[in-house]
Order: structure tokens, then C-alpha cells, then sequence
């Protein structure tokens, strides 16, 4: 028997993680200690490199805007020493966990750093480089390059770490069910990669200023968006181990990481003349701090050697599920209201005599945030929780489509107001005047705050189900709770199932309706701002398909009914949106959107009724 194919629970030579003998187990020649050396040493010398460079000018003739060496050195060594603890300890799962967080978050870094020598005058790193005066291109100095060092080292690490953690993991076995601290990661993760979006600080400084990632450079862009990906998918990889070392290591990691990006911006805002702290940069600081500090938590009964019975270990599980569809259904009602705020409050102001358009996307926006906090009302209800949860799971992604097309439809008709040179310490005989043209309104807040907490509510019932399914493993009544067996559903249900899938990706690709003067945002053509909310919510709409094979009855009726509702939304855009143009009509979206409806509620249908007739 290999170690891969052992139970954690078997005598045969196979130890319980965390006991004396998985210690042992970890001196073996499986668990490659040459690579886990070799990984430390890279991140080590990686970490040298970054303190260097921290040391050293970024831009020929160019400084920061505060003392700011002595943090990025600390922050720099802080993970390497983490990694070389763990291994002085004997703690090789931590070692290599923590190797893999930083590793994950190194590319992203990596980019922010390359913004400096594509354009330092462009980059909004004041630790590293604050103009005082107008450049045009500004060369890179000599600390850039230990900088890109630094990173590339973290990355060969990461290398061979991957090794050693699933030497790890084989020798866990099973993933235990009884995750409790663990799932707060990802949801840590949406927080901190929303931060990074986010603008850094707040700034009164002609020649630095506060952008969020998709107005700042290309470079800087790509850095921010491939770090707001990987730091929630890090964590999820960290509650998916069955190594507790390596989840918290990979935690530990990722949260020492996104400390290193978060925390220089905030003692920026502190300390620099004319700028201030920034809501995006907490953010990221504190998600950083409370990643690593799950590294501290206990992740699995076993590490303590806890005996726990079946009926001991629902006990302790079912009060965790009661707060996470707590946080479920309390997370869509405020996305809720949130969509509803933005529908209603004005989303564009005019910074002149200039007439205020309206925004027709603005009532689609409004039935996304009905067709939301329908199902999240009923998470509250215990009977129909596991289905209405399944529901929200889906119905999110109204909120993105519809939000995606309200900031659409802002962003192509505002113009921001001139600002006074004064304002920021630059001196000219006469003001500027002001602009004529709209600006951003209080809608456009609200929308964006109703996508983000969208996401996360949409996070939370994804880690809801995780635990409604482990509470229906060890309990005897679950079916109380789903009202079905645990069989998964029938292979009856291929056949609708593929053709609701031809039928949405054909609906969110061609117009609802059409109108004179109108071009629809599409997938194959004009694509803009508002085709990454369709995209978006075909993805999730595909995704839900894909799950449906695999899942219980009742989890793939409730996700099928879900989706179904985001396809009714999409086909509603012809009476939300197209009435309020001129001579509008029918497209061929709209019927399609009809039938992929149709279609997957007929697929809902067939899946219960096949669990029936099996039962």
C-alpha cells in the first residue's frame, strides 16, 4: 500500500498527522529534505536580494518619499526566517506551505516592481520613488534589479517546495472534514484582493497620484489584478491541504506577502507630506495580518489529539454552519441594498449647465437586487436553508451583469472635473477652469460596493455548502435538511443540461433587443466595459453546469433554479432596459435567454425526480 492510497486512519505503517510517527515520517527520502533545503536557501537569497534592493535607488537621481529601508528590509526577511524556523524546528509541511504562499504572490509582485523600469514616473510606490518634479521615462537605477532577483529567486523556490508539500499531503491522507478556522482564508482572500484594487492612498501631490489598479499604468494593472486573483486562490489551495503544516504555512505565506504590498502605502499615508491613508491599503494590511494569523490557529481536531465522536463532532460543526448561512444570507441582503441604492441614487452628476442623462441599466441593476435577496431571505428559514443557499450561489452573478453594464454606461459619458493646480502645491498665474462634462455620482459607489459584496456573499455560500455537505456526511438526519438522499444526480440529466449550455452562451453573446442608434455590448463583438459583467455571469452560469453531475439532488436542483434566474434576468433586460429606447425590439437574445431558462429548470426537474424514483 502506498502512501498516497493509505487512510489516515490505518495501522499499517500510515501515522496520524500531527503524532510522533508523522514526525519521523518526515525524515524519510519521500519527503525530499535536499529540495525543502534547497527551497529555503533560494527564498533566503531571494529575500537578500529584496532587502538590497530596498537599500539601493530604483530610479537614477530619484529617492523615496520617507525612510522607508528599515520597513521593506523587515518585511523583506520576515518570510525567509519564518521558512528557516519551521525548518530548525522539524516543521517541514509549514516550510514548504509558507514557500508556496509567497511563491503564489510573487509573479504579482514581480509586475509591480517592472513597473518601475517601464515608467517609474507612473508607479505609485513612494517607498521606493517619489518624484519632485516632471519626468518623462526616468531611468532605472541600481536597486530595480535586486528587486527582480528578489522575485525570480521566491519563484524557483516555490519549485521545489511543490514537491515537499505533496509529499506532505500523501502523508496526511484525507482532507478532515473539521476545516473551522481554515474557511475564513478565502473569504480573507476576496477582502484582501478587493483592497488591492483599490487605490493605495489618498494623495495631494501633482506628481503622485492616487489611481486605483484599472486607472494606474498597464504594468502596474496586470501586477494589482494577478495578485487580487492568487491571493484567494492561495488560500483556497491552504484549506484544500490535508497537510494542517502546509495550510498554515500557505496561509502564513500568502498573509506575509500581501503585508509586504499592503503596509508600505499605509506608513506612506502616515508619514509623506501631502498624502493620506486609503481604505484599499487597510484593507490588504489587515486581511495580510489575520491570514497569518490563522497560521496560529488549530486547524483539525487531530493535531490535539482530541477524541471526537460522531455525535460530538456534529455538535461542534453545526454552530459553524449556523454562522456561515448567517454571513450567506446577511452578505446578499446587504449586496441587496446595495444594488438598490445604486439603481436609485444618481449615477452620473454634471459638472456644468449640462442636462443629467439617465442610466437605463439602472433598473436592470434594481431586479438584480430583487432576484438576489429573494433566495437570501429564505437562507434564514433552517428547512429551506441548503436551497436557498444553493440559489444565492447562482444569483450573484445578476448582480455583476447588471452592475458591469451601470459603470458601463457611466464610464463612457463622464469627464472629470479639472482640478485646481493649488490643490496640489503648484503655483499658476491663472486657474484652470472647471470642465464641462459628468462626473461620477453617488450610484456609481453603490454599484461597486454591491459588486464586491456580491462576490463575497457569493464566497460565503460556496463555503457554506462545503460545510452543509461535511455536517450531512457524519449526520444520520441531513435529509432533513436537503429533503433527498446523498446519491448524486441522474446521468438523465446530460442531454438538457448540454443543451441549456449551447442555449446560455448563445443568449449572452447576441443582443436581447435591438434599437436604432443602439449597439448592444456583446462577447464576439463591442466588447467594452459592460461585456465583462455578461462574461462574467456566463461563466458562473457554465460553472454551476459543470458542478451539476457531481452534486447531490438537491444541490444541483437549487444551483440549476439559480441559474435559471440569471438567464430570466438576462432575457428581462428587454423590458428593464429596452423600453426606454425608442422603437426597441426583440432580439435574438432574448429568445434564447427564454429557452436556456426554460431548459435548465427543466433539467432541476429531471434531477429531483430521478433521486425520487431511485429512492
Amino acid at each position: 500500500m502506498t502512501s498516497r492510497s493509505r487512510h489516515p486512519g490505518d495501522s499499517a505503517g500510515q501515522a496520524v498527522p500531527g503524532t510522533a510517527s508523522a514526525e519521523l515520517l518526515r525524515s524519510e527520502p519521500g519527503s525530499r529534505p535536499r529540495a525543502l533545503l534547497l527551497s529555503a536557501g533560494l527564498v533566503s537569497a531571494g529575500a537578500v536580494a529584496l532587502a538590497a534592493g530596498a537599500l539601493l535607488p530604483v530610479i537614477q537621481g530619484g529617492s523615496p518619499g520617507f525612510t522607508a529601508a528599515p520597513l521593506l528590509v523587515v518585511l523583506a526577511l520576515a518570510p525567509a526566517a519564518a521558512v528557516l524556523y519551521a525548518l530548525a524546528t522539524g516543521r517541514s509541511g509549514l516550510a514548504a506551505g509558507l514557500v508556496l504562499g509567497l511563491t503564489a504572490l510573487a509573479p504579482g509582485r514581480l509586475l509591480l516592481d517592472l513597473q518601475l523600469l517601464a515608467d517609474g514616473s507612473l508607479a505609485a510606490r513612494p517607498e521606493l520613488f517619489l518624484a519632485d518634479r516632471l519626468l518623462a521615462l526616468p531611468p532605472a537605477g541600481p536597486g530595480l534589479w535586486p528587486l527582480v532577483v528578489g522575485h525570480l529567486l521566491t519563484l524557483a523556490a516555490g519549485a521545489f517546495a511543490a514537491g515537499a508539500a505533496r509529499d506532505e499531503a500523501e502523508l496526511a491522507g484525507e482532507l478532515d472534514g473539521r476545516r473551522r478556522w481554515r474557511l475564513l482564508g478565502p473569504v480573507l482572500g476576496v477582502a484582501g484582493g478587493i483592497g488591492l484594487l483599490l487605490a493605495p492612498f489618498g494623495s495631494g501631490n501633482a506628481y503622485l497620484l492616487a489611481k486605483n489598479a484599472f486607472e494606474g499604468p498597464t504594468v502596474a494593472m496586470a501586477g494589482y489584478l494577478l495578485l487580487a486573483a492568487l491571493l484567494p486562490l492561495t488560500a483556497l489551495v491552504a484549506v484544500s491541504s490535508p497537510s494542517a503544516g502546509v495550510g498554515k504555512g500557505g496561509f502564513a505565506g500568502a498573509g506575509l506577502a500581501v503585508l509586504a504590498v499592503g503596509v508600505p502605502p499605509v506608513i506612506a499615508g502616515l508619514v509623506v507630506d501631502r498624502l493620506s491613508v486609503a481604505p484599499g491599503s487597510v484593507v490588504v494590511t489587515v486581511a495580510g495580518l489575520a491570514l497569518t494569523g490563522l497560521a496560529f490557529t488549530r486547524f483539525d481536531v487531530e493535531e490535539t489529539d482530541e477524541a471526537v465522536t460522531g455525535d460530538l463532532a456534529g455538535e461542534a460543526k453545526l454552530p459553524g454552519l449556523f454562522w456561515w448561512r448567517l454571513a450567506t444570507g446577511g452578505l446578499a441582503l446587504l449586496a441587496s441594498a446595495a444594488a438598490v441604492a445604486g439603481a436609485l441614487a444618481p449615477v452620473l452628476k454634471a459638472n456644468g449647465p449640462t442636462p443629467i442623462p439617465e442610466t437605463p441599466a439602472r433598473w436592470l441593476l434594481l431586479g438584480a437586487a430583487v432576484v438576489l435577496a429573494v433566495p437570501a431571505l429564505f437562507v434564514f428559514v433552517p428547512r429551506l436553508s441548503a436551497f436557498a443557499r444553493g440559489v444565492v450561489a447562482a444569483t450573484w452573478a445578476g448582480v455583476v451583469l447588471a452592475g458591469a453594464a451601470v459603470l458601463s454606461a457611466a464610464l463612457s459619458v463622464t469627464e472629470d472635473k479639472a482640478v485646481d493646480p493649488a490643490l496640489f502645491g503648484v503655483d499658476l498665474p491663472v486657474p484652470l477652469p472647471d470642465k464641462v462634462g459628468y462626473s461620477a455620482g453617488p450610484g456609481v459607489t453603490w454599484t461597486f460596493v454591491a459588486l464586491v459584496l456580491a462576490a463575497v456573499a457569493a464566497l460565503a455560500a460556496v463555503i457554506t455548502g462545503v460545510v452543509e455537505r461535511d455536517v450531512s456526511d457524519d449526520d444520520d438526519n441531513a435529509e432533513l435538511d436537503t429533503g433527498l438522499d446523498g446519491t448524486r444526480a441522474s446521468g438523465n440529466v446530460l442531454t438538457p443540461l448540454a443543451a441549456a449550455a449551447v442555449l446560455a452562451i448563445a443568449a449572452f453573446g447576441t443582443p436581447v433587443f435591438t434599437a436604432p442608434g443602439y449597439t448592444a455590448p456583446g462577447l464576439w463583438s463591442h466588447f467594452g466595459a459592460a461585456s465583462w459583467g455578461l462574461l462574467g455571469a456566463l461563466a458562473v452560469v457554465l460553472g454551476l453546469y459543470a458542478l451539476v453531475p457531481r452534486s447531490r439532488p438537491a444541490a444541483a436542483a437549487s444551483a440549476l433554479a439559480g441559474a435559471a434566474l440569471v438567464l430570466g434576468l438576462r432575457a428581462a433586460e428587454l423590458p428593464l432596459v429596452g423600453s426606454e429606447y425608442d422603437g426597441s425590439s426583440a432580439g435574438i437574445g432574448f429568445w434564447l435567454a427564454l429557452g436556456g431558462a426554460v431548459a435548465t429548470l427543466v433539467t432541476a426537474g429531471m434531477a429531483v425526480a430521478g433521486a425520487r424514483r431511485a429512492g
